[in-house]
């Protein structure tokens, strides 16, 4: 097997994985407060309590991934065409 088909491969192989990935699970955790919705403060004695929700995901620590987005924006598109 040459190194063009074997690269080839592998990219097929980790396409199709993120195209499953994104069919069972079309949301993931939201990158800046880490799946948790608030971000984490400390208090004048150092203890950790919660603080502001997070505006990227509106507080519910999720956030659809990429690949799910473009999939919705392109089946909008052809429904949109279609009609």
């Amino acid at each position: 097997m040459t190194l063009i088909a074997l690269a080839s491969a592998c990219l097929l192989l980790v396409t199709l994985g993120y195209v499953v990935k994104c069919w069972l699970s079309p949301f993931g955790d939201c990158r800046k407060c880490r799946g948790m919705g608030h971000a984490l403060t400390a208090d004048r004695k150092g203890k950790a309590k919660r603080g502001k929700d997070c505006r990227r995901c509106r507080a519910t620590g999720k956030r659809i991934r990429v690949g799910r987005h473009l999939y919705n924006a392109s089946r909008r598109t052809y429904r949109a065409g279609t009609r």
